[in-house]
């Protein structure tokens, strides 16, 4: 199982504070990597469950909050988990909220790989960089234009930094959650009419599992997806096969 062990990496996971970010940094960390829990949030709860963890403070409503980081130490692994999200139709939609989604969901995930892959590069090495899409990365959801279009974006992203770079040493995947049980999805499970909904369209017949996620993650960013290059994978209970 040594192709799945992390050990002896370094890990940057972006929105490491709580839920799916907070998931990933703790899977990384349990299987070897040093994790670094970088956001605007204070992430002490996900660094005290991590042997080797530590804390950055970045805020990513910032796009190049990252330029200088990479340059400093190296990182082998990169998690652009970091995210927001606002609602509203698409007649009332305003120019802030799209803005500041599209800088933090797309702008930054572009900018904070390049910092990645430019240091990578530097001193020759290999590295993996897992996207956090959406299933909104393949459909078009409902008051959310501006989240909807970042993930599209995400997606299209992770296919062109793969064609870049992957004979170059670096993996670029993505992974698309479906619904997690996480604090952003508690109002949709707590609408019984909702929750019901969802539940039938999944054939996994359960709401996901923050590490679900998590494990997806390392796995993308182990020596076993060493020859995956521009996926997206659906970690969704079947939701997209419906």
């Amino acid at each position: 199982m040594n192709s799945f062990s992390l050990e002896g990496k370094r890990a940057l996971v972006t929105g490491a504070n709580t839920g799916i970010g907070q998931a990933i940094a703790v899977a990384m960390g349990k299987a070897g990597a040093e994790v670094i829990c970088a956001g605007r949030s204070p992430s002490a709860e996900t660094v005290a469950m991590i042997e080797k963890g530590r804390e950055l403070r970045l805020d990513f409503g910032d796009p190049m909050a990252a330029r200088d980081v990479f340059a400093s130490e190296p990182i082998d692994i990169l998690v652009n988990n970091a995210g927001i999200i606002r609602r509203s139709d698409a007649v009332e939609f305003s120019e802030a909220d799209w803005d500041e989604v599209m800088d933090v969901n797309l702008k930054a995930v572009f900018f904070t790989a390049q910092a990645f892959a430019k240091a990578v590069l530097a001193r020759g090495g290999t590295g993996a960089i897992v996207n956090i899409a959406s299933l909104l990365s393949f459909q078009g959801g409902i008051r959310v234009a501006s989240y909807t279009a970042a993930k599209h974006g995400v997606a299209g992203l992770t296919r062109l930094l793969c064609n870049e770079w992957a004979a170059k040493g670096i993996n670029v995947n993505a992974i698309a959650p479906g619904y997690i049980e996480t604090n952003n999805t508690e109002a949709l499970r707590a609408d019984p009419v909702r929750n019901q909904a969802i539940l039938e369209r999944i054939p996994a017949g359960r709401w996901g599992e923050a590490n679900d996620i998590g494990d997806a993650a390392v796995f993308l960013a182990s020596p076993a997806a060493k020859y995956i290059h521009g996926a997206v994978l659906s970690v969704d209970g079947g939701w997209l096969a419906r």
